[in-house]
């Protein structure tokens, strides 16, 4: 009986490691702040892709007829170009199979050179900047609208539907920062706007008093700032302190946060905030309120922007895996491009340079301190 026991016992071990033996893992990776000033941002994306592979592991996935499991290889770059090369070459090092992410144009534009050079993909549904998919590399692929089209339907609203005269423009100086000011100088001067002042900044400054007095002599209808919350907060409070509480606040999706509520601290210049993301909004997203219901389930209090899009990006990454039968970058890349994914932002296909076909824009403001669409 004992010996029969030992027997039992022992085949069940075997049994266990053979499924174990059988089971491949696959890593992907993510990039993302998660340290320093934009870590809201950066916690919030490695949610929605961590929210994916923990999904896709629970129903079980079958790549190449082998079963796989999922693992989340996450890494920080502190929205650093320097850190976030060197996180995107420790991804390469560990052969994830591919990546999701960055988060800042600026992190994002220097990593995608990395990821070209070792062959894996990666899909970002967060840095906006267009210079990304100019260097054609196979391996880049953007989910959002980038700053063409957020900087244009800005300026559009700001002269055709407010019909605004004058603008002042602030910019970070970061990759994203310039490119979203540019685009909107250069979209509202077409539409007839005046910039009556051009002042600059940096991504880790909280002071912009003499920026702002400068810019209150030229009296302008509307300042445009081309940069992100941290910034934009002290920026709405200082301005309110100076007397600008009558001034328009244009600015990018770095800016159109619910943190952003919080940094303004109960400022009224809130309340002028017309800011712009790539994508629709949560309710008019195909799956976004059910999924925003268990996002906030997981994650109480932590959403930001973009969740939704990395979560979408690991699902469409992982589908394109499975229609290629293999994980192997090689072999997947060009199933990636011809994606027709419907993901819980919207239908996901690709142009040819990696750029999302038909992106959507959605406008918001701030209703008693609520981020509320405009369209």
């Amino acid at each position: 009986m004992q010996l029969k026991l030992k027997m039992t016992v022992a085949a069940a071990i075997a049994a266990v490691a053979g499924v174990a033996a059988a089971q491949e893992v696959v890593k992907i990776g993510h990039v993302a702040p998660v340290s320093g000033a934009q870590a809201h941002y950066g916690k919030d994306n490695e949610n929605g892709a961590r929210m994916a592979i923990e999904e896709l592991n629970a129903q079980g996935v079958t790549i190449g007829g082998k079963k796989v499991k999922l693992e989340l290889v996450a890494e920080d770059d502190a929205a650093d170009p320097k850190q976030g090369t060197a996180a995107a070459q420790k991804l390469c090092d560990a052969k994830v199979a591919g990546v999701v992410g960055h988060l800042n144009s600026g992190t994002t534009i220097p990593a995608s050179k990395v990821y070209n050079d070792c062959g894996i993909p990666h899909v970002t549904g967060a840095a906006t900047n267009p210079n990304l998919t100019r260097p054609g590399y196979k391996t880049t692929f953007r989910i959002i609208a980038n700053d063409n089209a957020l900087g244009a339907g800005l300026a559009a609203y700001a002269a055709e539907t407010l019909k605004l005269k004058t603008v002042a423009i602030v910019d970070d100086r970061t990759a994203y920062g310039q490119g979203v000011a540019n685009v909107f100088k250069r979209v509202a001067a077409e539409k007839g706007m005046k910039v009556v002042d051009e002042q600059f900044t940096t991504d880790k400054a909280t002071d912009f008093m003499a920026i702002l007095t400068a810019i209150k002599a030229k009296n302008p209808d509307a300042i445009f700032f081309g940069g992100m919350d941290p910034q934009a907060g002290p920026m709405l409070r200082q301005m309110e302190q100076l007397g600008l509480a009558n001034t328009k606040y244009f600015g990018g999706d770095g800016v159109c946060t619910t943190e952003i509520a919080k940094l303004a601290a109960g400022a009224k210049t809130l309340a002028n905030v017309i800011c712009a993301e790539g994508g629709a909004s949560l309710a008019k997203m195909p799956g976004g309120t059910a999924w925003k219901a268990k996002y906030d389930a997981k994650y109480p209090n932590q959403f930001q922007v973009y969740s939704p899009y990395t979560y979408d990006a690991t699902m469409l990454l992982v589908d394109a895996m499975k229609r290629a039968g293999s994980w192997d970058p090689k072999v997947y890349i060009p199933e990636l491009l011809k994606s027709n994914y419907k993901g819980v932002t919207a239908n996901i296909a690709f142009e040819p340079n990696g750029e999302m076909k038909n992106p959507a824009i959605t406008l918001y403001t701030y209703k008693e301190g609520k981020k509320t669409p405009l369209n």
